[in-house]
């Protein structure tokens, strides 16, 4: 039966997406369909002429590229019209009957998906065939594409129905000088909205006059959404005040209430809290590694009674009609019932889920300043406890905020800062928070030396780390790490805002092992001429692509490079890069196309993101976002 809102509807031949080798058998006719909001495909009986079950389908909004893909040598006659629609999971190969048919879909579906967010300028024109790209040899499927979308061969067209072009390259750090424009405000987090009801995750405490006080698990409406980190709400009992908007949840999502949902877990931190309860049975729920909206439930069983357990895996899957499962054939229609039963019942599980393991009695996550619209700090409320150590622009210690809130504090040494720029812009770097950032709470301007309050993070330094307080590192475990960095550093690419001297020793590790960027932008205001010329020793050469060795040119791309050197560094435990050649060597030998070697405990996929990091062009490099969507689809196969 045709409903309605169907745009268009045809018999295509579709090639399998799971097999890892293609044959004849991978080929198969489904019937597709064509609306607004999805293209789905059927199983379809042709005798019969009649629609059968539902075998897939993709949500048109997360569609990135739409374009034809050219046929093999020796292409059978019903697949020599191929064409590709690219999306989170890779691309979907579809063969029409005819090339008209095929224009008339790519035509119809670049209407539809015109103002999507994230459309690729580049594509792969040649399959992705038994572990690599036939058109460019690459053998990473996440691969940026090696043909530019052109908008007279059929690329995206934006509202305006002018070609999507490519951003240039920020200005120079001599052009910079000359007006140092403020980045753009974080945009108001999307998914709120005015009058919405929301549930706190965790206790707040006022620490400003105008703020309001959360108590978790109980509602509050919100009244004003208009700052990105502050929301300005009202509780049950009517009073109104600021609320930081990463303590909230809608209250319609419904899994913030229950102990066993962990937010913002990763799998190795699910594994040492599974293995530290040490519960056979113990499990929690977390957020899938890959795919946002999806959840994962981490098990620990003890097989057998034997002392040392291990943890097992389970992805939530969801069925056409939008039930829940583990195992197949025991169908939900939420979460939490399928916990209730997997509570009482193995069905296909290594064990049933016997006991809860929670974090949710874990501190709380930063918020962006010490209080709403407060951006100095009163030095008379620090406490100094303990030096931490002493880095490019002074000492840092680690003391107390109000005698209650843990805080370092760099102590700004006279002369090594452009003071006046830095004081304007700590204003708009107060408003970057995310969880894999370390957050800029305020500064102290009033006195000399300046003081920069930041959030504390207990384990220090990840170069630290990597050398002497990692025990035992598994091949997950340094991934994530590196999935941590490119999730912080995707947040400023958004924003853009470029770091210019990210390394393992600009991150630093909390306690359940989450990495976190920090000094992002300080470099801008360093007055070290020594710092800033690539002759000096104090410049990071080790880290910097050749545009910034030979012409100063600094972006969100030479970032790129400086992360693939990070995950170098995370991979050989904190090994110094290039350690056997001087400053002048690396600029001779990198402008030459060397590069450095695959570290013993990176695997060739690893690796290959590493190498993507480090292409000479600088618009052949990746983008963060690009990087995290690599990382996670290799974690979610590890």
């Amino acid at each position: 039966m045709n409903m309605p809102d169907n745009i268009l509807e045809e018999i295509f031949i579709k090639r399998s997406q799971q097999k890892k080798k293609t044959s004849p058998l991978n080929f198969k006719e489904r019937l597709f369909v064509l609306t607004q909001d999805k293209i789905s495909y059927y199983d379809y009986d042709v005798d019969k002429g009649k629609r059968k079950g539902l075998k897939g389908y993709v949500d048109t909004e997360k569609i990135k590229c739409v374009a034809i893909v050219l046929p093999d040598d020796n292409t059978p006659p019903e697949r020599l019209y191929p064409f590709q629609i690219v999306y989170d999971e890779g691309p979907l190969y579809i063969f029409a009957k005819s090339d008209q048919v095929r224009k008339q879909w790519i035509r119809e579906l670049k209407n539809v998906v015109q103002s999507n967010k994230d459309l690729m300028q580049k594509f792969h024109p040649r399959f992705w065939e038994d572990g690599m790209w036939k058109c460019c040899k690459q053998e990473d499927k996440k691969a940026m594409g090696c043909r530019v979308m052109e908008s007279k061969n059929g690329g995206f067209l934006n509202r305006d129905n002018k070609s999507i072009s490519r951003k240039p390259l920020p200005p120079t750090p001599e052009e910079e000088k000359l007006s140092r424009p403020l980045p753009p405000q974080p945009p108001v987090s999307s998914g709120f909205s005015v009058g919405m009801t929301v549930i706190a995750e965790y206790e707040y405490t006022p620490m400003a006059s105008h703020d309001l006080e959360l108590r978790k698990d109980e509602e509050y409406t919100l009244l004003d959404i208009n700052d990105p980190n502050w929301f300005r709400a009202r509780d049950k009992y009517g009073n109104e005040g600021y609320i930081p908007s990463n303590y909230i949840a809608q209250a319609l999502n419904g899994l913030e209430k229950y102990d066993w949902y962990c937010k913002n877990i990763n799998r190795s931190q699910a594994e040492n809290l599974l293995k530290t309860e040490n519960k056979d049975g113990g499990f929690l729920v977390r957020d899938s590694g890959k795919f946002t909206g999806k959840y994962t439930v981490s098990v620990f069983t003890k097989v057998g009674g034997e002392t040392v357990g291990n943890c097992r895996h389970y992805n939530i899957c969801v069925t056409a009609q939008d039930q829940f499962y583990l195992a197949e054939n025991h169908n939900f229609s939420t979460i939490p019932e399928l916990i209730i039963y997997h509570q009482h019942n193995a069905a296909g599980l290594v064990s049933r889920l016997k006991h809860i393991v929670s974090n949710r009695t874990e501190h709380a996550p930063s918020t962006a300043g010490l209080g709403y619209g407060g951006w100095e700090i009163d030095p008379r409320q620090l406490t100094f406890i303990r030096e931490l150590g002493n880095g490019q622009f002074g000492v840092v210690k680690y003391g107390k905020w109000q005698g209650r809130h843990d805080v370092a504090i760099k102590m700004v040494k006279e002369g090594s800062m452009s003071e006046d720029d830095f004081i304007e812009e700590a204003k708009v770097m107060m408003k970057l928070c995310h969880e894999n950032l370390v957050q800029l709470y305020g500064v102290c301007t009033k006195q000399r030396p300046i003081y920069i309050v930041t959030e504390y993070l207990a384990n220090g330094c990840l170069l630290n780390y990597l050398r002497d307080g990692l025990q035992n590192p598994t091949g997950i475990m340094l991934l994530e790490m590196c999935k941590d960095i490119s999730e912080g550093m995707t947040y400023l690419e958004a924003n853009q805002y470029i770091h210019r001297d990210l390394a393992a020793r600009n991150c630093l590790v909390d306690t359940n092992g989450t990495i976190k960027v920090t000094d992002f932008g300080l470099s801008r205001y360093v007055l070290d001429d020594e710092y800033l010329s690539s002759a000096g020793s104090k410049f990071p050469v080790r880290w910097s692509p050749p545009e910034v060795l030979l012409y100063c040119k600094f972006s969100s791309k030479s970032d790129i490079w400086a992360f693939g050197v990070l995950m170098w560094e995370v991979y050989t435990m904190g090994r110094m890069p290039y350690e056997r050649w001087n400053n002048t060597e690396i600029v001779e030998k990198i402008s030459t196309g060397q590069r450095l070697y695959r570290p013993q405990m990176a695997n060739e996929r690893v690796y290959s993101i590493m190498m993507s990091c480090w292409h000479e062009r600088a618009d052949e490099r990746p983008t963060f976002q690009e990087l995290v969507v690599i990382i996670k689809d290799l974690l979610f196969n590890m």
